[in-house]
């Protein structure tokens, strides 16, 4: 029986993963920075290595992702891909972000390009901007202002529900029919902020709206919500590439790998509009 660990496995993509390799019969050991409270839950901290080598014990595959609220991704992830060889992992799944393969001097392209170059057997994803964004980390303007507060101006983006990354992840580690590859993954249609505020706002029968904020009233908030400096300056540039039109390009990968079409942004509303009415 296949044993796969899971980074983030309780959220919101790991937590949907973690549930599909489980009805497809794995042993899903399940990472948590956190102290473990349930059966299949270890302890791992991979800002500092804690608990690495145990979790890794025994392990034939990794679902590898960074933890929020770090911009130095490659010296998170790069030990942990060496300790996962040294360790006999067979394969290693890296979630990065679309557009991380711009420039090989981004922290998440060092960290794909130490995988491709590590010898194991590889995947690596690049999942386009969340749709679940809009009732997790912009949900409080929503909420409290009826407004999705961003500085990305009319731009579009072909959000992806996570569970259709998920749904990817969990074919690519209960198969090898696509070893060795990188896939960008992104909604079938892309949006502006203006279009995404009149599809929730429908869903959820209230009036949302959009308002394009200054780039500077973006960093005080996040400043102001705790975040710290070097991670909302990281959050500002990939938000200014949305802005540019980075995040608009739409792929077949999700239909490609798992014979379904991507969840509609529609029907994301539909299935998460209590955070919103």
């Amino acid at each position: 029986m296949t044993t796969t660990l899971v980074t983030g496995a309780n959220g919101q993509n790991g937590s949907p993963l973690v549930d599909l390799l489980a009805a497809q019969g794995q042993t899903v050991r399940r990472a948590t920075s956190r102290t473990p409270t349930q059966a299949g839950e270890v302890h791992l901290n991979l800002a500092t290595g804690e608990g690495l080598a145990a979790a890794l014990a025994d392990v034939d595959q990794l679902f590898l992702l960074a933890p929020s609220g770090y911009s130095n991704h490659h010296e998170l992830l790069i030990p942990t891909i060496d300790a996962a060889k040294a360790a006999g992992v067979r394969k290693v799944l890296l979630m990065s972000a679309m557009g991380a393969n711009a420039d090989d001097s981004i922290p998440l392209r060092r960290a794909e390009l130490h995988l491709e170059r590590s010898g194991l057997a590889w995947n690596v994803i690049r999942p386009n901007w969340f749709m679940q964004n809009f009732h997790t980390f912009w949900l409080q303007g929503i909420q409290t202002q009826g407004q999705i507060l961003l500085p990305v101006g009319a731009a579009k983006g072909s959000f992806i529900d996570t569970r259709d990354v998920a749904a990817v992840a969990a074919k690519l580690l209960s198969s090898d029919d696509f070893v060795n590859q990188s896939h960008d993954l992104t909604g079938s249609e892309a949006f502006d902020h203006t279009q995404v505020a009149a599809i929730l706002s429908k869903a959820a029968g209230r009036t949302i709206g959009y308002t394009d904020v200054p780039e500077d009233a973006m960093r005080q908030g996040l400043l102001g919500a705790g975040l710290p400096a070097d991670y909302a300056e990281f959050l500002l540039a990939i938000l200014g590439a949305f802005k540019t039109g980075y995040a608009e390009r739409t792929t077949d990968a999700v239909q490609r790998i798992t014979g379904k079409a991507p969840i509609r942004l529609e029907q994301y509303a539909q299935d998460f509009k209590a955070h919103w009415a």
